[in-house]
């Protein structure tokens, strides 16, 4: 599908980190074309930014399990029932590394399990009006027996206690809303459409 705009269609005035801490915050401004014509008047944006990230669906498809962490996510206390969640393996990508060796890597650290085959789904926005982080999505062919325990690391303060449900479990903790962060959402539900395809490979 061919889009009416792209990059150069936004006339970036300036950039500057307004703050600076265990994430940072930077004022864009600038001016874009309008879908009426012509062009917008200056628009200030904070925006978050925290670099991108990768997120892991980790899935036996011998067994038909999935492997989920558990977490206190502290953003959500007062809006969720507790501020513990299930999600997916998930971690940052520093500086030379690819996508594939973070998801490696976080699949070991935060699961304690290793990928027999790993591959690379989609790559979206977490929350665009508001952050520039972006997710790198992969699904890891794991064996889900060797899941168990409680992993992290201890200078990221990490607490992490591994689950191991099957599919239809996991599943239906999201139509009930137990699991209610975007990136399990999204990674069970692609699940659902494309399990029998990857139970029929293995």
């Amino acid at each position: 599908m061919k889009r009416k705009f792209g990059q150069q269609d936004v006339d970036m005035i300036a950039k500057e980190r307004i703050f600076k801490g265990f994430f940072s915050i930077d004022l864009y401004r600038f001016k874009h074309k309008l879908f009426k014509g012509g062009w917008s008047e200056e628009v200030e944006r904070e925006v978050f930014e925290r670099g991108d990230a990768v997120v892991v669906l980790p899935y036996d498809p011998i067994t038909d399990e999935v492997v989920l962490i558990e977490q206190i996510r502290i953003p959500s206390h007062g809006k969720s029932t507790t501020p513990w969640m299930f999600e997916l393996v998930a971690g940052m990508i520093e500086k030379g590394e690819t996508s594939e060796q973070v998801a490696r890597r976080e699949l070991f650290e935060e699961a304690g399990v290793e990928a027999d085959e790993i591959a690379r789904i989609s790559s979206y926005f977490a929350s665009p009006g508001g952050t520039s982080e972006q997710f790198d999505f992969f699904w890891a062919k794991v064996d889900a027996s060797k899941a168990k325990g409680i992993h992290g690391l201890d200078e990221e303060d990490e607490d992490i206690q591994v689950h191991v449900f099957s599919r239809e479990q996991a599943y239906k903790l999201v139509i009930d809303g137990t699991i209610n962060n975007a990136s399990t959402v999204i990674g069970l539900q692609w699940l659902e459409l494309n399990h029998q395809r990857l139970r029929e490979d293995k």
